[in-house]
């Protein structure tokens, strides 16, 4: 018989509402044999007592339901954002304030380049802390005129890049007819690039050579150490081209002894007609491990609301910018839902404007009409301006949603002032309307657009405090166990993993977070700072401190 170890804790937050919590856990071939005293465990027969946690708090392994691995290749581009960041290793990144301390990062980087032709890409870039000052590719020429350069803003739906870039893709010139490219007073093409059809031929030029969303062997090493920081044993992969050769390089690098993280990838809906992508993601299915989860589908309805890309239902944009765009146009959604509903695929929908959202249950509702599925849990992603009606809707269709409570604090001023006004900007990301209207939900980071820390978007939800320091949507405020339930139980539910996921009770995968303080005795402002020591996954201990 395999050995049982015993973890005591100070104190064990299982999210069983049994016994919510505990002192003790006891584990065997990387599961939960039982939670509860030592006493109740002893029962179990032969174990060792590990006592390195008796001084810490274990919970349920956080789970992020919508995040990219890619954050773990773009720290090897130049960091531009606003806000200061924390890397893989640990350094802390400072914030570029200036379009003018944006181009000096991109010089200082473009400097250390040997090869001539060797592309300068940068990411995070977020105009709209600069009063909405756009980046030119003229601005971007001042960093180098010969050499391709290109810059991921902070939502990852627009790309800026200078003229030589443009001129490599054979955009460099008048004529061009395409809502992603806008053009300036000189007929040519801005430089910004707005959406997956406009960016990726171009990002073939500036660094981003594979799929504009998969991250490479070391990203995904690199991805792993920043979810033991933040207490993460599974996160999504939320819209991966996963090619044979990436698919292959994630099964070899999440069964290598000692990757602490389970991934759950979602192939995105761009470049294969729905059947080819319902047929593609169930022959991934049959790959699938234990810590690489395949067999699901990520559709984007729309863009990002800070970029006017999201599609927006009346009165629009507050500034009156013109309406965003459809990723994905009303039809071939719903030909998507239709044809992954009948294959039993799962599909989680991307959409950030109120019009978008719409358009989804619209589409959906008549899907699941003509399929009937009991246990679809489709999920809305973002989902970042629904109303009351549109929740209630979900919740008859038996829809999921996944909230970017994230989003309140990093552009929660941005969308008060100028993106969608104050009334609207009230209830965005409205957590707790969501659970009125009974629809499963989940909390996210959506990393690398803010960085990764379930914690941290716990504490976003709970306080709806914005980065200058208001309070803003007080009726939308949740609880601390609400939020925490939602970084665990909510995730795993809206994954179909709450059977294995999600908490700390029998049966379930031996996945902990390990934190220094009782995320639910400290002061509710005080969440997002509870340290986290590290992580257990499937039993074997991963210490911050030996990454």
């Amino acid at each position: 018989m395999t050995a049982t170890k015993i973890f005591s804790a100070r104190k064990i937050i299982t999210m069983n509402p049994n016994q919510p919590v505990v002192s003790h856990v006891a584990v065997r071939d990387g599961r939960i044999l039982g939670a509860g005293s030592l006493a109740d465990l002893e029962g179990w027969g032969d174990y060792e007592l590990d006592t390195r946690f008796a001084d810490k708090v274990l919970m349920p392994g956080m789970i992020e339901g919508h995040a990219h691995t890619m954050e773990g290749t773009l720290w090897r581009n130049v960091y531009v954002g606003w806000f200061d960041r924390t890397d893989p290793d640990g350094k802390t990144w400072s914030g570029a304030k200036t379009l003018e301390d944006i181009l000096a990062r991109l010089s200082e980087a473009e400097a250390k380049l040997g090869d001539p032709n060797e592309p300068l890409s940068g990411w995070s870039l977020d105009p709209i802390y600069m009063d909405n000052q756009r980046v030119s590719r003229q601005d971007l020429d001042s960093v180098s005129a010969t050499r391709p350069i290109g810059v991921l803003h902070a939502s990852g739906h627009i790309l800026n890049v200078n003229s030589k870039a443009l001129e490599l893709a054979g955009l460099l010139k008048p004529g061009v007819n395409h809502p992603g490219i806008p053009l300036g007073a000189d007929g040519l093409p801005t430089g910004e690039l707005y959406g997956p059809d406009a960016m990726t031929p171009v990002g073939v030029h500036v660094g981003y050579d594979r799929a504009m969303t998969d991250c490479d062997e070391r990203g995904l090493l690199d991805y792993a150490k920043l979810c033991v920081r933040a207490g993460v044993t599974t996160s999504t992969d939320l819209a991966a081209r996963l090619t044979e050769e990436s698919v292959s390089m994630m099964l070899d690098v999440t069964a290598r002894t000692g990757f602490p993280l389970r991934v759950v990838p979602l192939r995105v809906f761009f470049g294969l007609t729905a059947q080819e992508c319902v047929s593609y993601v169930l022959e991934l299915k049959e790959k699938s491990t234990d810590l690489l989860r395949l067999g699901r589908i990520k559709a984007v309805a729309d863009g990002s609301i800070q970029g006017f890309s999201a599609r927006m239902r009346w009165p629009g944009y507050y500034n009156g910018a013109p309406n965003g765009l459809w990723y994905t146009p009303p039809e071939h959604l719903s030909e998507l839902y239709s044809l992954a509903l009948a294959a039993g695929v799962q599909v989680h929908t991307h959409t950030n404007g109120d019009q978008a959202t719409q358009m989804a249950l619209d589409v959906f509702e008549n899907a699941v009409r003509d399929t009937p599925s009991p246990d679809h849990r489709y999920t809305i992603q973002h989902c970042q301006l629904a109303d009351a009606a549109q929740f209630a809707k979900m919740g008859k269709l038996g829809m999921c949603v996944n909230l970017f409570a994230n989003h309140h604090y990093y552009w929660g001023d941005e969308h008060y002032r100028l993106t969608v006004g104050p009334e609207r900007a009230e209830r965005m990301n409205a957590t707790r309307t969501a659970l009125a209207a009974n629809v499963p939900m989940a909390i996210h980071s959506d990393a690398p657009v803010t960085p990764l820390g379930p914690l941290f978007t716990a504490w976003a939800a709970v306080n709806r405090i914005t980065a200058s320091g208001r309070t803003q949507g007080e009726g939308e405020k949740i609880s601390v166990d609400q939020a925490l339930y939602a970084i665990t139980m909510g995730a795993a539910y809206t994954l179909h993993l709450d059977g294995e996921l999600g908490s700390i009770e029998v049966g379930k995968r031996a996945d902990f977070a390990v934190v220094e303080d009782d995320p639910t005795a400290v002061d509710a402002m005080a969440l997002k700072d509870v340290p986290v020591w590290g992580t257990v996954q499937g039993g074997r201990i991963f210490p911050t401190s030996e990454l």
